[in-house]
């Protein structure tokens, strides 16, 4: 079967697979390879730089990597043939980075801002990063930093910069966005059976999967845990580079 996958669709499911069992064996030794590979807000003393990359390889469960991939391999196997492995590699890095970048575009500017807020309430932020970073986990941290600072009560800009501060974000779903919008400009009239019953066409069911992303991206329920503006930055990006490649190159596209 993964004979007739191509390359860069086939190797980039192989990595997400080994990624997700790693996590769970080294998850029994105590090891969270998640909170390591998943991105953290800019602004985060939690945050690396590698995080851009490895948090598009890293899933939080069983049900998350194998949406993420099914519709990776059968849409994205079909762009790569389309565009060759060079210019399909491309695209899926630059959706990811786009997700990476829209969900940040908030959280990161009220991490800086909360900075200045504790910094005026006579907290030191170094102090509080060194919690967050060396701190087993959230619970434990909000302890240490309450013990330090002697707090009878924990304010609420210390508890949302601590709580942000160790959310991550994890999983292709940006990159696949992005496949899901360039399949859908370049075969808008491609039929997909909804719950294997329904035929509805590309531009329709994907167009309704990305307002209804940014319907859920403002809602701002704290029980959801999904990255919604991360979905619709790779789809926007997906869409983007799509009309941009075809627009300058037309013999390659359709």
């Amino acid at each position: 079967m993964l004979n007739n996958i191509p390359q860069v669709t086939k190797n980039l499911l192989i990595i997400n697979v080994l990624v997700f069992i790693l996590t769970f064996l080294l998850g029994a030794k105590g090891i969270d390879l998640k909170a390591l590979l998943g991105t953290h807000y800019i602004g985060s003393p939690l945050f690396q730089p590698f995080q851009v990359i490895t948090h598009m390889f890293a899933h939080d469960g069983f049900w998350h990597i194998l949406m993420n991939m099914w519709l990776f391999v059968m849409l994205g196997g079909y762009l790569e043939r389309l565009w060759g492995p060079k210019r399909f590699f491309v695209f899926f890095l630059l959706c990811g980075f786009a997700a990476f970048l829209l969900q940040n575009a908030i959280t990161a500017v009220d991490l800086f801002n909360y900075k200045s807020k504790l910094a005026a309430a006579g907290l030191d932020v170094s102090t509080i990063d060194y919690y967050i970073k060396n701190s087993s986990d959230i619970e434990s941290c909000c302890m240490e930093i309450a013990n330090h600072y002697r707090l009878q009560s924990f304010p609420d800009d210390l508890a949302y910069y601590v709580a942000n501060s160790y959310s991550t974000m994890l999983g292709a779903s940006g990159a696949v966005f992005g496949v899901l919008a360039a399949f859908a400009v370049l075969f808008p009239n491609q039929e997909f059976l909804l719950y294997f019953a329904l035929p509805v066409k590309a531009k329709y069911l994907v167009g309704a999967y990305f307002l209804f992303e940014v319907y859920m991206a403002f809602q701002n329920n704290p029980s959801d845990r999904v990255a919604h503006l991360a979905h619709v930055g790779g789809a926007i990006m997906g869409a983007l580079i799509v009309l941009y490649w075809r627009k300058t190159d037309r013999n390659q596209f359709y």
